[in-house]
């Protein structure tokens, strides 16, 4: 079975329980998954004025990754927050390092996902498709969440998510993710955790 990462930049805890949702689906599916987390490059002054500060202590036990821990995986799903319609600076900060295994080649071929985060709903799908853009330049198998779960396409709640991508929405009421959100994070887990087994078993 695949050996896989969930990596994420959270400011207020949700994006990290969606890697926690998104990493109970891939090892549903047999795969060995490690919870990373990128490091902050914020300074703690600046997540004191955002809020963040004391909501990061929830998940402050999770370790950092360094760019170099991506090549030892099979397959990596990226889960971010939104920033005026694209992924957090401290998530874009970690791919700007990422320049070396991109002139390795050292991600082409392997799985990828995204997921995340917004306040109010907005940019959610921009954040997860810019994300593809770095995601396509390393040749990586791009999974999206497609409507493989039908409760992608229920109205009967507020809940975020697209095709490309789970996200949930912070301030559509507590606690979030949403049982819907949570449910679909999982499923978009076994799906990209299906496909790094498959290609895994068979590499490009």
């Amino acid at each position: 079975m695949a050996k896989l990462l969930v990596l994420f930049h959270s400011f207020y805890g949700n994006t990290f329980r969606m890697a926690e949702a998104i990493a109970e689906g891939a090892r549903s599916t047999g795969a060995l998954v490690d919870l990373l987390q990128v490091p902050e490059h914020i300074s703690d002054d600046g997540l004191k004025n955002s809020g963040a500060l004391e909501s990061r202590k929830s998940f402050a036990h999770i370790q950092v990754a360094a760019p170099a821990d991506l090549a030892n995986y099979d397959g990596i799903a990226f889960g971010t927050g939104t920033r005026f319609g694209n992924a957090s600076s401290t998530m874009r900060n970690f791919l700007d390092q990422t320049g070396k295994l991109w002139n390795e080649g050292a991600l082409i071929g392997k799985a990828a996902t995204v997921f995340g985060s917004t306040g109010t709903g907005g940019g959610s799908e921009t954040t997860i498709v810019s994300m593809w853009f770095t995601l396509a330049h390393h040749g990586m198998t791009i999974v999206p969440a497609g409507y493989r779960d039908p409760k992608m396409r229920s109205a009967d709640d507020v809940h975020g998510g697209s095709p490309y991508g789970v996200t949930t929405i912070s301030k559509a009421g507590a606690p979030r993710p949403s049982p819907r959100e949570h449910a679909l994070a999982v499923s978009q887990g076994q799906a990209w955790a299906d496909v790094a087994n498959r290609l895994a078993r068979s590499p490009l």
